[in-house]
């Protein structure tokens, strides 16, 4: 240290200062310590110098903590810093050497002072585990120190949930149901991870432990006795019996959704002339949640082959659904058929019949229709199981004749909707055919006549002068016939032969009708000469003119409401059927409408060929894996990479490719593996592995991937429209020309819009050649004299995927050997073998020992031990 200042030889006065420079020249390099002193009048100030060798000062995190995420093949990278508190460059070393792998980058390097590095460190998600694992970090000036990773990878795991306890559910007991009604049952579909799914839900119409319309029951000899009955029930369309609603659909992490299943069976019918009208027929189904997409343990390849294997299905969560199907077994004593009695008109007769639920197991809800003449009470009740309710039928008919009705009795329960099959509501899902037979028959009746006193007309009819005593009984008006002139001709007068054809006759007996109002416009005239007759007009009751006038115009006026009215009526239905029918594919129009079906001949009937059932196009449909199995079968067998579109390019295409697919439109696309693992690779050598894409949609799909790294960039084509049940792949290529394990991935994208991720894991070595055998034993051959030279062969071996150079040569000791190689050099092609022929030159005072080295150029090299046994 240097001390330069120049001390005052008088009295600092107030507000001035003493400047002085300390200088400091070090010598070595060695922190240097010394002080200054400071009179100040009688005191002293000691001020303390520091000389320090500028050094650095390095700092990192010590954990790095993932948290918990899925498995979905992908490498999740963090970044953790590395930072220089001091005045000079510091180097840093990271190593590793745990179970896991773990891409560290950079693993060495230099931070410059007041700086900060960062690390990225990358784990990859292929397999559920904990990760904790340690990274020894070697920093300039410090002791060895450690930086610890945790993660903790899991599945995407779906769990059923009881609504009421919560507790995790394994079966769903529906019970006892009725052929054609429905029962549900609600449960919570909890997704146990920290991410969001895509799930849809699948039923298993082909899992072992199956039961469709089984009478578990029944003995074993009876269930094998009827196995036509067991073979019919394998084309059943199990979807029908069950319904889950949704689905399909998105859950948020850690979220609940409240899934209906609904349970509605439908009667098998057994082979014909067996009696099942009480058969039970139980069913054990299995509804299988999964993640949509999640096909990473669904299509695997082998290591040294391109050929797609299909696996077991991914991680799922399989709900059994049991439940029993019985038929509506409601008896009628007496029935079906039901005769009453004769009776009279306006008379009533009854009939009690009992009505029997012979149900050990549900209660039964019925209600009778109404039916004409007959009545019914009570008209609809509740019946419990294995109990009987009086019903009283009765016959009151309203005219003379025989009846013979079908009465229909609904059986009322839950069921669903034709065009919406998920309402559930209260409907007759059964009907019940009784007859009903009753007579009426018409009472006789005797009428007295009388003389009637009165005054006889000149002109009497057939009865004479005796009229029946039954005034009481007629009719408010007076009989009156009209007939048309023109029918008859009897007895008509001359003059009244041309009478217009528009006059009405009356009968002789009609006179005192004859006073009535009548219509003016028409004329009445006698049924036999024609003449016309004198109609009184009563002013009293007759319509004016005026008002006759009035009589029509409001006639009129409501005959015009009705037209309009229906008219309106009209439009609104055909507006309706317009709207029903205005899409791009029908514009509107009624399919078919108006065209008349062509006439075939017998030469144009062909037998077709059984068509595949499709995936029907209503959303509310379960998928079953027999329709998945179906549609995977109808893609085509033969995998192709070259001739497709890279970009939509048809009108078809874009519009099948701007679609956003939905959860169970992604699980029929199959993408995969999920992990590609290249194995041993040589460095500077290509790789290549397939990516299969088999699209079992109805519809174009666009896959595009994104890659990265370098060691990848060689992949072609990144982009393929898929056409609809095709089967296509995209070359995955692989260079290196790094040592070392190789793990890291790409994402590809279905329609831009659904993403899924591939790992690609390598471990690149060098070249490497390997030998039949590391000792050779060189006999004489047989035949020929043993001072002659020993001749035998030994095997290259190539097990690598690129070409080897080698070249043998020879441990040469004090005395020249007399072993020779052929070849001494060459190439070995990779997965190939090479035959090179060792000899032994016999001499005098020759050796019979010998070492070779086989060297390969970049790789390995692998010593020969040669023996000559001269016998």
């Amino acid at each position: 240290f240097k001390l330069i200042v120049e001390n005052p030889g008088r009295p600092v006065a107030s507000g001035l200062k003493v400047t002085a420079i300390v200088e400091y020249y070090p010598d070595s390099e060695e922190d240097l310590h010394d002080r200054l002193l400071l009179l100040i009048e009688e005191d002293i100030v000691d001020i303390p110098l520091l000389g320090l060798v500028p050094c650095c000062y390095l700092e990192i995190e010590p954990e790095i903590n993932f948290g918990t995420v899925i498995v979905n093949s992908k490498i999740i990278n963090k970044q953790i810093s590395i930072t220089n508190h001091g005045s000079s460059p510091g180097a840093f070393k990271l190593s590793y050497d745990g179970v896991v792998l773990v891409n560290i980058e950079p693993t060495s390097g230099v931070v410059e002072p007041k700086t900060v590095k960062m690390i990225e460190v990358g784990i990859c998600t292929d397999v559920p585990r904990i990760i904790n694992e340690v990274i020894k970090v070697e920093l300039e000036g410090r002791d060895c120190t450690e930086t610890w990773i945790k993660a903790v990878v899991v599945e995407q795991v779906l769990k059923v949930l009881g609504v009421s306890h919560g507790n995790e559910l394994k079966y769903i007991h529906f019970g006892s149901v009725y052929f054609g009604s429905a029962k549900t049952e609600q449960v919570f579909l909890y997704n146990k991870s920290p991410e969001c799914m895509d799930w849809v839900a699948v039923l298993e119409d082909n899992a072992t432990g199956g039961e469709m319309g089984t009478d578990l029951q029944k003995a074993t000899d009876a269930l094998l006795g009827d196995l036509s009955f067991m073979n019919r029930t394998r084309d059943v369309d199990v979807s029908t019996l069950i319904l889950c609603i949704p689905n399909q659909g998105t859950l948020l992490p850690y979220q609940k959704s409240v899934i209906t299943l609904c349970f509605s069976p439908t009667k098998l019918e057994r082979a014909t002339g067996l009696d099942d009208s009480s058969a039970k027929q139980d069913y054990v189904l299995f509804l299988r949640f999964e993640a949509a997409g999640s096909k990473g343990g669904f299509l695997q390849t082998p290591s040294n082959d391109d050929t797609p294997l299909r696996m077991n299905h991914p991680p799922h969560m399989e709900l059994a659904l049991i439940g029993s199907g019985l038929p509506v077994m409601l008896t009628f004593n007496p029935g079906p058929v039901i005769n009453f009695t004769d009776c009279f008109l306006g008379e009533q007769v009854e009939v009690l019949c009992k009505v029997k639920n012979e149900s050990e197991s549900l209660p039964i809800t019925f209600s009778f229709r109404k039916t004409a003449h007959f009545n019914i009470s009570p008209e609809k009740g509740k019946i419990k199981k294995q109990s009987t309710k009086e019903v009283i039928f009765s016959f009151s008919p309203r005219q003379i004749g025989v009846f013979k009705k079908k009465q229909l009795v609904d059986i009322i329960g839950s069921g669903l909707e034709e065009n919406n099959s998920q309402i559930l509501k209260t409907k007759s899902f059964h009907q019940i055919h009784l007859r009903f037979i009753g007579v009426c028959k018409s009472k006789s009746k005797t009428i007295p006549f009388k003389n009637y006193s009165g005054i006889i007309p000149m002109i009497s009819n057939s009865a004479g002068p005796f009229v029946p005593d039954d005034t009481g009984q007629c009719a408010d008006i007076a009989p009156m016939a009209m007939l048309k002139s023109t029918q008859t001709q009897i007895h008509t007068h001359q003059m009244n032969r041309n009478c217009k054809n528009d006059a009405l006759v009356a009968l002789p007996n009609d006179r005192s009708a004859s006073i009535r109002p009548f219509e003016r416009h028409k004329k009445y005239r006698t049924i036999f000469t024609k003449t016309e007759r004198y109609n009184y007009v009563d002013p009293q009751f007759s319509y004016t003119d005026f008002e006759q006038l009035e009589k029509e115009a409001h006639k009129e006026y409501y005959t015009d409401y009705i037209c309009k009215f229906r008219q309106r009526r009209l439009q609104k239905d055909a507006s309706r059927q317009f709207d029903a029918y205005n899409n791009s594919v029908n514009i509107g129009l009624k399919p078919a409408d108006g065209l008349i079906s062509p006439k075939i001949s017998i030469t144009d009937i062909h037998k077709e060929e059984p068509q595949l059932k499709m995936l029907p196009s209503d959303e509310n449909c379960l998928l079953t894996s027999r329709k998945l199995e179906a549609i995977g079968s109808k893609s085509s067998n033969e995998e192709i990479w070259n001739g497709l579109n890279a970009v939509p390019v048809s009108a078809q295409e874009k519009e099948d490719c701007s679609l956003t697919l939905t959860p169970k439109q992604l699980h029929q696309i199959h993408i995969g593996p999920s992990t590609i693992n290249f194995g041993d690779v040589c460095v500077q050598s290509t790789s290549v592995r397939r990516l299969h894409i088999i699209n079992n949609l109805l519809v174009h799909i666009w896959v595009q991937i994104d890659v990265e790294p370098e060691e990848l960039q060689q992949t072609s084509p990144l982009s393929q429209v898929v056409p609809p049940l095709f089967k296509a792949y995209i070359p995955v290529v692989f260079e290196t020309n790094t040592l070392g394990t190789f793990q890291k991935s790409f994402t590809y994208t279905i329609n831009n819009g659904n993403t899924g991720h591939v790992l690609v894991t390598a471990k690149a070595v060098s070249v490497e050649l390997e030998l039949s055998a590391k000792e050779l034993i060189l006999n004489p051959i047989p035949g020929y004299l043993a001072e002659t030279e020993f001749r035998r062969t030994i095997r290259i071996y190539n097990r690598r995927n690129y070409s080897a150079e080698f070249s043998w040569k020879p441990i040469i000791a004090d005395k020249n050997i007399p072993f020779s190689i052929r070849p001494s050099k060459g190439v070995v092609e990779p997965y190939r073998d090479l035959e090179c022929e060792v000899v032994w030159h016999s001499a005098f005072h020759s050796p019979d020992t010998g070492e070779f080295n086989l060297c390969v150029h970049q790789g390995n090299t692998v010593k020969l031990k040669c023996f000559a046994k001269v016998i």
